[in-house]
């Protein structure tokens, strides 16, 4: 019996398991961490969290596995969107904090990019538009606003990438993570972009010059880091990608034509396609599996998984103190009190935009919003509303993608631990939902990539492996009820953007930096 292991980077932790070929799961281990918001809709964290918090947790997973370290024959490491990617020096070295796929502080940035290059080049080269999500104008806002630190910076690596370097010495960047950058990398070629970059000002010398599949070997372990990890010297080091591509693989999706939502911290709601799907509207990179072939069509909430994580921190005190003490962890109690809440939560509408809004929404200066509030509401109402709140964003994101999505839509991630989340999400969607029997879909699809990849497995293996479980049914009465609310849902957002984007303007207003009264 030969092991594998597979390390998702996210947003708030990272976690590693521990599988055998033949597709159980041996251990496990997750290491929390937070995100840095220093200024309203900055988003940043420094790769030495990232880095610790890999080591950590896959040290503690062999450790825990009881596994001999030469059975352990291979490990695929994939990541969050780590949007401009890390800035480092000559000394491979971190320049700055990360800007990750949450800021959106490259406003200006993206206006002289449609100004100057125009959204149908874009489109026509990239398959992407132009936003601040995107790591081109975070890139971009870095090379304006912090000059000193972009002279310093020779290279910009993604997460998982960076990582991988730090274990083997290796530099590369997988095809997913590239394209993800957006507006420099060129989705009919699959190469970077050197005419963007030019008309942009990014030297190409900026960006890994090795691009690989996410099944390929980036390198092996070197002898001090499997030291570190309790592994062998010379372990495969297989590249993955983006976490929710992976996620995907987890869930068993090789071919087009399957619509999945990965949701954790946000939402990434896809469907994997041989064929250009719509424009403007999605986000697209190549996909973690047939990466020059198949592409990754995504829509969803900057803020999915964050939002409740934020209620539950900041609202349920007493159900996190209770956990403490050795009581029911708070999630489950919320959940409780929430089923007990009608559809709807008796006419509260949550807009779940803690971060601005990406795909379809696209706008910056979109806010939370809570919208029915009385005195009769409880606690209960509220946190059903933002469980409801993420499944009207699935929705939206649904409709974005316009096509025929299929007869059921697969789900993963946290969300899948809370039965009555699940019925919310087919009951506002419509459609029924197929969720994994265990939570580790980026994981799961780490470990099938590094099998695949070390020659352990092939793609007939790891599709016949069992990770599905039975479908949840929406109920018809609670559908028709919810259409209704979707609407409003829609409405709200639409009737107050502009006194969204007044609140913007006036929350930057407290703050004194001439910079960033400039960019707004």
């Amino acid at each position: 019996m030969h092991y594998l292991l597979g390390t998702d980077i996210g947003t708030s932790g990272t976690k590693t398991i521990l599988m055998d070929t033949e597709g159980n799961l041996i251990a496990q281990d997750l290491q929390e961490y937070d995100v840095l918001t220093p200024k309203p809709l900055w988003a940043e964290q420094w790769p030495e969290v990232w880095l610790q918090a890999t080591k950590t947790s896959i040290r503690n997973t062999v450790q825990k596995s009881g596994i001999a370290a030469e059975k352990i024959q291979g490990i695929a490491i994939s990541g969050l969107y780590g949007g401009s990617g890390i800035p480092l020096d000559e000394n491979m070295e971190p320049v700055r904090p990360c800007m990750i796929w949450m800021d959106r502080r490259a406003e200006e940035e993206t206006k002289w990019v449609l100004d100057n290059i125009g959204e149908k080049r874009l489109l026509e080269i990239t398959h992407n538009g132009a936003d601040p999500y995107y790591g081109y104008t975070k890139i971009l806002w870095m090379k304006k606003h912090e000059p000193e630190n972009w002279k310093k910076t020779k290279l910009f690596l993604p997460p998982n990438d960076y990582v991988i370097y730090k274990l083997t010495g290796k530099i590369a960047i997988d095809y997913s993570s590239a394209g993800n950058i957006g507006g420099i990398f060129d989705m009919n070629n699959r190469s970077w972009s050197k005419e963007l970059m030019e008309e942009m000002g990014i030297p190409l010398s900026m960006m890994p010059k090795k691009i690989v599949e996410s099944t390929d070997i980036v390198g092996r372990l070197t002898k001090e880091s499997a030291v570190e990890l309790g592994l062998s010297k010379g372990m495969p080091v297989i590249a993955s990608g983006i976490d929710c591509g992976a996620a995907n693989i987890g869930l068993g999706v090789f071919e087009p034509g399957v619509y999945a939502a990965a949701i954790g911290t946000s939402m990434c709601a896809a469907l994997v396609s041989d064929k250009p799907v719509k424009g403007k509207d999605l986000i697209v990179w190549p996909y973690l599996y047939d990466a020059k072939r198949l592409s990754y069509y995504f829509a969803g909430g900057a803020t999915a998984g964050a939002i409740v994580k934020w209620f539950r921190q900041t609202m349920c005190q007493f159900e996190v103190e209770v956990e403490k003490s050795g009581g029911k962890n708070a999630y489950d109690a919320l959940n409780e009190q929430a089923g007990t809440i009608p559809v709807g939560s008796e006419g509260l509408i949550v807009l779940p935009y803690f971060m601005g809004e990406r795909s379809p929404v696209w706008d910056s200066d979109a806010k939370g919003t809570i919208v029915g509030l009385s005195l009769a509401h409880t606690k209960a109402h509220i946190y059903r509303a933002f469980l409801e709140a993420v499944a009207f964003s699935l929705r939206d994101a649904m409709e974005a993608t316009g096509e025929n999505l299929g007869k059921s839509i697969l789900l993963a991630g946290g969300v899948t631990k809370s039965k009555l989340w699940r019925q919310i999400f087919a009951d506002v969607t419509g459609y029924p939902i197929v969720c994994p029997i265990h939570d580790v879909e980026a994981n799961m699809g780490d470990v099938m990539l590094a099998g695949i990849g070390t020659g352990l497995l092939s793609y007939e293996d790891v599709k016949q492996w069992q990770v599905l479980d039975e479908k949840i049914m929406p109920n018809k009465k609670s559908h028709e009820k919810y259409n209704d609310y979707y609407k409003v849902y829609k409405s709200i957002y639409n009737n107050l953007k502009n006194d969204m984007r007044t609140l913007t303007r006036l929350s930057f207003e407290n703050y004194e930096d001439p910079i960033l009264q400039k960019t707004i």
